[in-house]
């Protein structure tokens, strides 16, 4: 009843807040035999850290993750896997003067409806802070998968305001690319169109000057995906999907294949055609000339790449001064002091992969209990 988990074959629960001790994730189902260790971990927190580049906060945490259960020389038991990453670096005192403030944005208001009583400090349990759990899982769940069919997941800045990059080909978009320019300088913004990237740097640099914040998009593709994961009504792929996405602080918004321009479409502008190709060992594989469906059909998986896309809002906590309530209704004016980033897309990539990887690895593994190998 509580809300803590998430997923079914491969379930995740987690518990932690912004300025608490650390955030712990408890992974169930995960299989024996996978190799796991902590600097396995580290890569996909690293991309989520905090202070890694002036686009971000600069709150200083070294995301140095303790495996605490479920593996043994190397490799996952099979039992319940536990990683705890602690806080090093919370600033509770930034906290003080707004305690009793709702800030615009946060959950601040809906919080103490429905508990009475609520950590402040950063938000607590709804600070995005509680993210890296959910990425430490991401790396098992992008393991499992990899070994189980080839997946990966790979997500980049498709907008940042109203920037858009120009992505021809979702699928052939690589982690390098994401990571890096071509001549090996980092890839601050995540965006893998080199000119778009450097106008949302500015745009984003532009609205940390002004005390502001600005949102975008992020698309996520996942790939050698096969036919079949997704069960028919409720737990539709597609809907699991949108729920994961949508539990993340921040999105606003979640679509797949062309998304809304459906709404434009004729049918036989939508529809993508089916054929039948060649496949190295001589069997045909059905695939679909297009793949406006972005690789659900009727909630089920149909072999073509999964792409997804999620809005994301602007950051609520501005230093600029905006007007609020107390929590006995009492008019007043609110600036949010700490670290905050002025754009959330950056940090949000390892984020939404994560949860994208957790699903198609319990999808997968209730697949497999229907249809064992």
């Amino acid at each position: 009843m509580a809300g803590n988990s998430f997923g079914q074959a491969f379930r995740i629960t987690t518990a932690g807040e912004s300025h608490g001790p650390g955030n712990v994730v408890i992974i169930d189902g995960c299989p024996s035999g996978i190799a796991l260790s902590v600097d396995d971990l580290l890569f996909d927190l690293n991309r989520r850290r905090p202070g890694q580049s002036h686009l971000v906060t600069q709150r200083q945490e070294s995301d140095v993750p303790e495996i605490l259960a479920g593996v043994f020389e190397g490799r996952t038991t099979g039992t319940s896997l536990a990683i705890l990453i602690r806080n090093e670096d919370q600033r509770s005192r930034d906290y003080n003067e707004i305690k009793d403030k709702y800030r615009p944005g946060h959950a601040d208001y809906t919080y103490d409806a429905k508990y009475g009583f609520r950590d402040y400090r950063g938000g607590g349990r709804a600070s995005a802070r509680e993210t890296v759990a959910r990425v430490a899982a991401g790396v098992v769940a992008k393991k499992l998968i990899a070994e189980a069919f080839g997946g990966k997941v790979v997500g980049y800045v498709k907008q940042v305001g109203p920037i858009v990059a120009r992505v021809d080909d979702p699928e052939r978009v690589t982690l390098a690319d994401v990571e890096a320019f071509p001549d090996g300088t980092p890839n601050l913004v995540r965006c893998p169109d080199r000119e778009r990237a450097q106008e949302m740097i500015e745009l984003i640099e532009s609205v940390r000057k002004d005390q502001d914040s600005i949102g975008g998009v992020s698309e996520i593709v996942a790939s050698n995906v096969p036919v079949g994961l997704g069960e028919p009504v409720f737990d539709k792929l597609k809907a699991d999907l949108a729920k994961a996405l949508f539990s993340l602080p921040a999105v606003l918004g979640v679509e797949y294949g062309v998304g809304f321009a459906c709404a434009t479409q004729r049918g036989s502008e939508h529809n993508d055609e089916f054929v039948a190709e060649e496949s190295g060992t001589g069997v045909r594989r059905v695939v679909t000339r297009s793949n406006r469906h972005g690789g659900m059909l009727g909630g089920i998986s149909s072999g073509m790449p999964i792409v997804l896309r999620a809005a994301i809002k602007p950051t609520s906590s501005l230093s600029r001064e905006q007007r609020t309530v107390t929590n006995t209704g009492e008019g007043a004016i609110i600036r949010t002091k700490g670290r905050h980033d002025p754009c959330l897309l950056p940090r949000f990539v390892p984020i939404g992969e994560a949860m994208v990887a957790i699903v198609l690895a319990d999808h997968y593994l209730r697949f497999r209990a229907l249809r064992p190998a």
